[in-house]
Protein backbone atom coordinates (compact mmCIF):
# COMPACT_ATOMS: atom_id res chain seq x y z
CA UNK A 1 0.00 0.00 0.00
CA UNK A 2 1.47 3.19 -0.46
CA UNK A 3 1.47 6.34 1.75
CA UNK A 4 -0.60 9.22 1.10
CA UNK A 5 0.26 13.02 1.62
CA UNK A 6 -2.36 12.88 3.88
CA UNK A 7 -0.69 10.10 6.24
CA UNK A 8 2.60 11.98 5.93
CA UNK A 9 1.45 15.22 6.78
CA UNK A 10 -1.14 13.44 10.12
CA UNK A 11 2.56 11.72 10.88
CA UNK A 12 4.57 15.02 10.23
CA UNK A 13 2.21 16.82 12.03
CA UNK A 14 2.15 14.66 15.71
CA UNK A 15 6.13 14.09 15.09
CA UNK A 16 6.37 17.81 15.41
CA UNK A 17 4.89 17.88 18.40
CA UNK A 18 6.47 14.79 19.92
CA UNK A 19 9.87 16.26 19.10
CA UNK A 20 9.74 18.56 21.72
CA UNK A 21 10.15 15.81 24.18
CA UNK A 22 10.89 12.45 22.16
CA UNK A 23 13.18 11.49 24.91
CA UNK A 24 10.77 11.09 27.26
CA UNK A 25 7.73 10.01 24.53
CA UNK A 26 10.83 7.25 23.85
CA UNK A 27 11.24 5.98 27.21
CA UNK A 28 7.28 5.52 27.42
CA UNK A 29 7.40 3.78 24.31
CA UNK A 30 9.71 1.37 25.54
CA UNK A 31 7.90 1.06 28.99
CA UNK A 32 4.55 0.06 27.08
CA UNK A 33 6.08 -2.71 25.45
CA UNK A 34 7.84 -4.18 28.69
CA UNK A 35 3.87 -3.77 30.25
CA UNK A 36 2.32 -5.60 27.82
CA UNK A 37 5.14 -8.56 26.67
CA UNK A 38 7.10 -8.30 30.03
CA UNK A 39 9.44 -11.19 28.65
CA UNK A 40 10.28 -8.93 25.80
CA UNK A 41 12.99 -7.80 28.56
CA UNK A 42 14.73 -10.79 28.04
CA UNK A 43 15.54 -9.90 24.38
CA UNK A 44 17.66 -7.33 25.34
CA UNK A 45 21.15 -8.23 26.29
CA UNK A 46 21.66 -4.90 28.27
CA UNK A 47 18.57 -5.51 30.69
CA UNK A 48 18.98 -9.31 31.32
CA UNK A 49 21.35 -9.06 34.23
CA UNK A 50 20.45 -5.79 35.26
CA UNK A 51 19.05 -4.91 38.62
CA UNK A 52 18.45 -0.93 37.52
CA UNK A 53 15.01 0.05 37.56
CA UNK A 54 13.61 0.20 33.59
CA UNK A 55 12.61 4.38 33.89
CA UNK A 56 16.16 4.38 35.13
CA UNK A 57 18.62 2.34 32.69
CA UNK A 58 20.51 4.79 30.05
CA UNK A 59 21.14 2.17 28.15
CA UNK A 60 17.35 1.31 27.60
CA UNK A 61 16.90 4.91 27.19
CA UNK A 62 19.60 5.62 24.53
CA UNK A 63 18.46 2.45 23.08
CA UNK A 64 14.41 3.70 23.21
CA UNK A 65 15.61 7.27 21.96
CA UNK A 66 17.71 5.91 18.71
CA UNK A 67 14.42 3.35 18.12
CA UNK A 68 11.68 6.05 18.09
CA UNK A 69 13.37 8.75 16.57
CA UNK A 70 14.71 6.57 13.54
CA UNK A 71 11.03 5.12 13.11
CA UNK A 72 9.25 8.98 13.06
CA UNK A 73 11.52 9.77 10.95
CA UNK A 74 10.85 7.02 8.66
CA UNK A 75 7.84 7.47 8.43
CA UNK A 76 7.62 11.16 7.54
CA UNK A 77 9.28 10.92 4.11
CA UNK A 78 7.63 8.12 3.14
CA UNK A 79 5.19 9.70 0.80
CA UNK A 80 7.81 11.77 -0.68
CA UNK A 81 10.25 8.84 -1.20
CA UNK A 82 8.11 6.07 -1.67
CA UNK A 83 9.59 3.73 0.10
CA UNK A 84 11.28 2.79 3.50
CA UNK A 85 14.58 5.07 2.82
CA UNK A 86 16.73 3.61 6.40
CA UNK A 87 19.94 3.79 5.03
CA UNK A 88 20.73 0.34 3.92
CA UNK A 89 23.16 0.24 6.91
CA UNK A 90 20.97 0.63 9.44
CA UNK A 91 18.59 -1.87 7.57
CA UNK A 92 21.59 -4.56 7.21
CA UNK A 93 21.91 -3.80 11.13
CA UNK A 94 18.61 -4.16 12.15
CA UNK A 95 17.78 -7.49 10.55
CA UNK A 96 20.34 -9.81 12.11
CA UNK A 97 19.83 -7.97 15.38
CA UNK A 98 16.09 -8.82 15.75
CA UNK A 99 16.95 -12.52 13.75
CA UNK A 100 19.17 -13.24 16.78
CA UNK A 101 16.75 -11.94 19.30
CA UNK A 102 14.05 -14.24 17.93
CA UNK A 103 11.48 -11.36 16.67
CA UNK A 104 8.43 -12.86 14.75
CA UNK A 105 5.43 -11.46 13.76
CA UNK A 106 3.62 -11.43 17.00
CA UNK A 107 6.28 -9.19 18.67
CA UNK A 108 6.15 -6.91 15.76
CA UNK A 109 2.58 -6.47 16.54
CA UNK A 110 3.18 -5.87 20.49
CA UNK A 111 5.51 -2.87 19.15
CA UNK A 112 3.25 -1.33 16.88
CA UNK A 113 0.52 -1.43 19.31
CA UNK A 114 2.79 0.18 21.71
CA UNK A 115 3.76 2.56 19.26
CA UNK A 116 0.16 3.32 18.53
CA UNK A 117 -1.01 3.69 22.46
CA UNK A 118 2.08 5.82 22.94
CA UNK A 119 1.56 8.60 20.04
CA UNK A 120 -2.06 8.47 21.37
CA UNK A 121 -0.93 9.37 24.62
CA UNK A 122 1.73 12.15 23.78
CA UNK A 123 -0.37 13.96 21.51
CA UNK A 124 -4.21 13.16 22.53
CA UNK A 125 -5.33 16.60 21.14
CA UNK A 126 -4.88 15.74 17.57
CA UNK A 127 -4.93 12.29 17.70
CA UNK A 128 -7.74 10.81 15.04
CA UNK A 129 -8.36 7.50 13.81
CA UNK A 130 -7.03 8.91 10.21
CA UNK A 131 -3.71 9.91 12.39
CA UNK A 132 -3.76 5.99 13.77
CA UNK A 133 -4.51 4.26 10.63
CA UNK A 134 -1.56 6.92 8.92
CA UNK A 135 1.49 5.51 12.02
CA UNK A 136 -0.10 2.42 11.60
CA UNK A 137 0.84 1.82 8.22
CA UNK A 138 4.12 3.75 8.13
CA UNK A 139 5.16 1.22 10.88
CA UNK A 140 3.55 -1.79 8.91
CA UNK A 141 6.32 -0.33 5.93
CA UNK A 142 9.04 -0.28 8.31
CA UNK A 143 8.89 -3.75 9.65
CA UNK A 144 8.64 -5.06 6.40
CA UNK A 145 11.66 -3.30 5.39
CA UNK A 146 13.17 -5.18 8.33
CA UNK A 147 11.25 -8.40 7.55
CA UNK A 148 12.63 -8.22 3.95
CA UNK A 149 16.08 -8.00 4.96
CA UNK A 150 15.75 -11.25 7.57
CA UNK A 151 14.57 -12.97 4.95
CA UNK A 152 18.34 -12.54 3.19
CA UNK A 153 19.94 -13.69 5.93
CA UNK A 154 21.54 -17.75 6.36
CA UNK A 155 19.50 -19.74 8.31
CA UNK A 156 20.98 -19.75 12.23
Amino acid sequence: MSFTKEQEQLVLRSWNEMKKDSASIALKFFLRIFEIAPSAKEMFSFLRDSDVPLEKNTKLKAHAITVFNTTCETAIQLHEVGAVTLKETTIKRLAPKHAMAGVKDAHFEVVKFALLETIKEAVPEIWSEEMKNAWAEAFDQVVAAIKEEMKLLPPS
